[in-house]
């Protein structure tokens, strides 16, 4: 075996996150790791990288134990974490992020010429051709570039295990073909290849075998020609999920957002409805404008013309400030840098945009904050020792249910959620279907992008497809179709537009 983790256990704050977790990995396969959000895939992730220190417990690579008690001891052993959410330095290039450390020097100086080069070089050695710019500034990046940059700096070392932590969440179909080229390659090099992942068609497409965490522990591992995608789910949540992505019929009512000739940067003459009760879905490949609309429409980006109305009254969009007090709410695809607090507890991130009607004389209300914290965590199932517990601690799913939490605080008329179960496992996604459809069964007009289409087709009314900043048709609930929306998604915007079908 190239690596064996036994009985490893790991607490925070007297909170069991690893209970006597043993995994087993060989060289040349592919193990993937699965569970719901806080089964301890994360943890166990972080005590391989160094990152994390275990309570008990011990590893060994290749037969031999090793202590890896910082992420340099991870690297010196050949181990490498690939996370869902990278470090990018924000200030410098491209070249210089996946180099960081090992720079090409001229003299006292970086040769900016061979570190442009090698990237290059080594972008057409992984199969990954020009999708990244050399020169680039960090801050520049898409989710999807940024975790390009990760996979370089990993591929770039002597790596005898590599693993990955969600890693398609931000990737294109393409991206995500070039992603698993390159996992083969590792398997054929003998590299024992890590995945996680909540997509389980990905699942059976690229492991060998594959290991069920459950609250904690090793439910069991199983060779993925012998399983079934229904065992797996059944092994991980250990309850029914029949009905998940059954969205209930609702009468939409009088139109609530209104987008007339919306332009900004990135986005070009958009203009749809949504009505009460409704569900419009935005899809579209990488890069399509569908965030960049969001970010226009809660005033995040400054929108160069058009109009946007709530409830028929003509509303002002200059900040996130504006579109809160419009009724707009916004849970955006970034959730940890733009949407949480994640030093603080989860009640100061729910409470956050309800603190005016809270408040008197700027000070808050904390028996009324505490009730309403208290109210939503049931109501959404957020899986927190208490309210005080610090949001950084929680897993992705619950985060995002933290960010739920908020916006139902708030009640606002119209709800915009991009990517709203990225990275959150089957049983956090059906809790939040259940309440995106509660939600429009009470008249609330909802926007939901997402890069899957199965929960496009799940969840809306009506689609709306996007390609190159603009709307290139959309599709009633009963058009729609994964063939139909794709078409759409690869259509020239001047020539086809919005209402076309193909």
């Amino acid at each position: 075996m190239r690596l064996v983790m036994d009985a490893v256990s790991k607490a925070f704050a007297g909170v069991r996150a690893l209970r006597d977790v043993s995994v087993q990995a060989r060289a040349g396969e592919v193990l993937a790791l699965v569970g719901e959000n806080g089964a301890g895939k994360s943890t166990l992730l972080k005590i391989l990288s160094g990152a994390y220190l275990p309570d008990t417990g011990t590893i060994s690579i290749d037969g031999e134990p090793v202590h890896l008690d910082s992420p340099n001891d991870a690297h010196r052993a050949g181990v490498r974490v690939i996370y869902q959410e990278p470090e990018i330095i924000p200030h410098v290039s491209v070249a210089e992020n996946v180099y960081v450390g090992g720079l090409p020097r001229k003299g006292r100086l970086f040769d900016r010429r061979a570190l442009r080069d090698k990237l290059r070089a080594d972008l057409e050695r992984f199969g990954f051709g020009s999708a990244l710019d050399p020169d680039a500034l960090g801050s520049r990046l898409s989710p999807a570039q940024r975790q390009l940059v990760e996979i370089l700096r990993a591929l770039i070392t002597q790596v005898r295990i590599i693993a990955f932590d969600e890693p398609t969440s931000s990737l294109s179909d393409v991206e995500v073909r070039t992603l698993f080229r390159l996992i083969r390659r590792l398997r054929s090099d003998g590299v024992s290849v890590l995945y996680v992942s909540h997509r389980l068609p990905e699942i059976f497409e690229i492991a060998d075998r594959v290991t069920v965490l459950r609250d904690g522990g090793v439910v069991g591992t199983r060779d993925i020609g012998s399983v079934s995608e229904d065992e797996v789910v059944a092994m991980m949540v250990g309850r029914d999920l029949t009905g998940m992505f059954v969205r209930q019929p609702h009468d939409p009512g009088d139109v609530v957002l209104s987008v007339q000739d919306l332009s900004s940067a990135d986005v070009t003459d958009i203009s749809f409805d949504v009505r009460a009760g409704e569900v419009v879905g935005i899809a579209g490949l990488v890069g399509a404008g569908r965030s960049e609309l969001a970010h226009a429409l809660v005033g995040d980006t400054t929108a160069r013309s058009g109009e946007v109305r709530v409830d028929g009254a003509r509303v002002r969009i200059r900040s996130p400030r504006d579109a809160m007090r419009a009724g707009i709410g916004f849970a955006p695809e970034e959730r940890k840098a733009q949407a949480l607090l994640m030093h603080r507890s989860v009640r100061d991130n729910i409470s956050l945009a309800v603190l005016s009607r809270i408040s008197k004389a700027h000070i808050v209300n904390r028996r009324e904050e505490r009730q309403i914290a208290d109210r939503f965590v049931e109501q959404l199932n957020v899986r927190t020792p208490s309210t005080e517990q610090v949001v950084a601690n929680l897993s992705g799913g619950n985060q995002q249910k933290v960010v739920l939490a908020r916006w139902l605080a708030r009640r606002p008329r119209v709800l915009i959620l991009d990517e709203p179960t990225r990275g959150v496992d089957v049983g956090a996604k059906a809790e939040i279907y259940h309440v995106i459809n509660d939600l429009a069964g009470e008249g609330v007009a909802i926007v939901v992008i997402s890069s899957e289409l199965p929960e496009i087709l799940a969840l809306a009314d009506r689609v709306l497809v996007m390609q190159a900043g603009r709307i290139t048709g959309e599709l009633s609930r009963r058009e729609a179709t994964e063939e139909r929306i794709l078409a759409l998604a690869m259509t020239e915007p001047a020539v086809a537009g919005a209402g076309a079908t193909p």
